[in-house]
């Protein structure tokens, strides 16, 4: 019943429902990634990421195979780690996507953070979302500016 009353004071995101697996272990919230393909921690922030992916999949046709989360980078000895990647069909990185909490507001250091991960991956979109707000921008390398796009893009 814990874990029940948990997720009615997280709702309210603006991302279609999908059937959520979570348990307790141990004390803690699980909720499973599928794209992990194990339970990891219920947090706010995972709570957004986990709408997010089934949305780009089940929605918006993106590949299940072809995205991966908690991707490390290495810059020297600094490990910075996106949230999502999606990658094409010769896996070269798609997009990026950044995950904040619900209650955490999208600014422009968010962006700036993306745009970090972006320098060393060099993908055709970033997004970002809290799960009530989700802003993706596409970016033109010869022109060195980003653009904002309406609506996430199908993968198509």
């Amino acid at each position: 019943m814990r874990i029940f009353s948990y997720f009615c004071s997280m709702n309210g995101l603006n991302l279609p429902p999908y059937a959520i697996r979570v348990r307790e272990k141990d004390g803690r919230r699980q909720i499973f990634d599928f794209l992990r393909r194990k339970y990891v921690a219920l947090t706010p922030e995972e709570w957004v990421r986990q709408h997010f992916v089934h949305f780009l999949v089940e929605h918006k046709g993106y590949p299940k195979g072809l995205l991966q989360n908690e991707m490390e980078l290495r810059v020297g000895e600094k490990r910075l780690r996106c949230d999502t990647v999606v990658y094409d069909r010769q896996m070269r990185p798609l997009m990026i996507v950044e995950y904040k909490a619900p209650d955490v507001e999208l600014t422009e250091r968010v962006v700036e953070q993306v745009m970090a991960y972006n320098s060393l991956l060099q993908v055709d979109y970033v997004a970002i979302s809290n799960g009530r707000q989700h802003f993706c921008w596409r970016l033109d390398y010869e022109k060195r500016e980003y653009s904002p796009v309406a609506n996430i893009p199908d993968y198509t």
